[in-house]
């Protein structure tokens, strides 16, 4: 399932990610790719401990909590930790790849520290920049529905399947920033995610429209017994 997420980060957000982002230490994004990706992988990256990588992923965290469409598509267990990127100038693609399946989180102190496994079922890019400010640069994802291609206004997110293929096409005018990260979900299958985001967004539609009923009661036990049924805390 692809879907977009929309104002994930609110304008007053943005430019504080921008003015971060304007001093930010950025370097070689090759260095924190795996065997397969390093061949492919040519754009820049911020440090994980530097002040606006710290920053801008507090507030990405912090929009994701605020937007119940998040929770509903990705049903979230963990979340590793989001990374800022930049595609432009001679480092400005980033080749077809798959991402790794399983990724080591280093937990913030808050999280008690230390350092635990990460399974990405599901993968989101967050984009900090608009589309006018720089030409190609898009999120180019194939999966079994075909290849789409996904370029978003600032402050909004795309979440999709972490078993596709996908790149970011070379960016030929500007520079493309981003935050992106992987979400272990409590329900593993893409498929059964999918049925049951449907299935919420459904009787969301249904009460919207008829309000509260014994039939939409009936239904939101069905989707918590679904739920239940395959969810892995």
């Amino acid at each position: 399932m692809l879907l977009t997420l929309p104002d994930v980060l609110s304008p007053s957000e943005l430019q504080l990610a921008r003015e971060l982002l304007a001093h930010a230490p950025w370097q070689a994004g090759r260095d924190s790719a795996g065997t397969q990706a390093r061949s492919v992988k040519h754009n820049e990256q911020l440090p994980h401990d530097c002040e606006a990588a710290t920053h801008i992923r507090q507030m990405v965290l912090q929009g994701l909590h605020r937007s119940p469409l998040f929770f509903s598509a990705a049903l979230p267990l963990r979340i590793f930790t989001p990374r800022i990127n930049r595609h432009g100038g001679e480092a400005n693609a980033y080749g077809p790849h798959i991402d790794n399946a399983i990724r080591l989180k280093a937990r913030e102190p808050q999280e008690g520290g230390g350092t635990e496994y990460v399974r990405t079922d599901v993968s989101c890019t967050v984009f900090l920049n608009d589309p006018d400010e720089y030409e190609g640069g898009e999120l180019s994802i194939s999966d079994t529905y075909g290849t789409r291609g996904v370029k978003l206004p600032a402050g909004h997110a795309v979440l999709y399947p972490g078993t596709s293929l996908h790149q970011v096409t070379p960016v030929t005018r500007g520079q493309r920033l981003a935050c992106f990260f992987w979400v272990q979900s409590m329900v593993r299958s893409d498929e059964q995610r999918r049925l049951l985001f449907e299935l919420d967004m459904n009787l969301l539609r249904l009460r919207q429209q008829h309000s509260e009923s014994a039939e939409t009661t009936a239904l939101t036990g069905t989707y918590h017994n679904l739920l239940r049924m395959w969810a892995e805390t």
